[in-house]
């Protein structure tokens, strides 16, 4: 049996780490978060909508939340379940109720709901987080907002 010298392992190592690189992954920026859930909050504003809007990061952590004037105390901690689930599951948490829907009972996912208002936000083909929605009267209004939030910076998630 051969032995090797720690120095020669150390080589070897080191001979098979290079070239290989840490993976790559794009962040969502708190200043781009900002813009997204503005430009939703104004769109539902003008629509005559009292919502709150959450932000949420590739690991689901809230990066922005804005509680709007005149809405229900709800309305947060819905919106980041919508926020959640889009990011999670990589469409829209419309999409997401009606895959759960056809498949039986609705199954209960911590963090997450059954109920339109989530939009993954995309930078190309990545989800880098979710915005969800919530307090304007029906899920595809709330998903609107959203879509038009992330429509505000849509140039800079290419």
């Amino acid at each position: 049996m051969e032995r090797f010298s720690f120095s020669a392992l150390l080589g070897l190592v080191a001979a098979m780490a290079q070239g290989q690189e840490l993976p790559r992954q794009k962040v969502l920026p708190v200043e781009i978060a900002i813009k997204i859930a503005q430009g939703a909050m104004d769109r539902c504003k003008a629509d005559g909508y009292a919502v709150s809007v959450t932000i949420v990061d590739a690991a689901g952590h809230v990066k922005v939340q804005l509680r709007g004037d005149g809405t229900g105390p709800h309305t947060l901690e819905h919106g980041k379940r919508k926020a959640y689930t889009a990011m999670t599951f990589k469409r829209t948490s419309a999409e997401t109720l009606k895959a759960w829907a056809a498949a039986g009972p609705i199954p209960l996912v911590e963090g997450t709901v059954a109920a339109a208002g989530g939009v993954p936000i995309r930078a190309g083909a990545d989800v880098i987080g979710g915005i969800g929605v919530s307090g304007a009267p029906g899920g595809e209004k709330d998903e609107a907002c959203a879509n038009e939030g992330i429509q505000k910076v849509s140039s800079t998630l290419r």
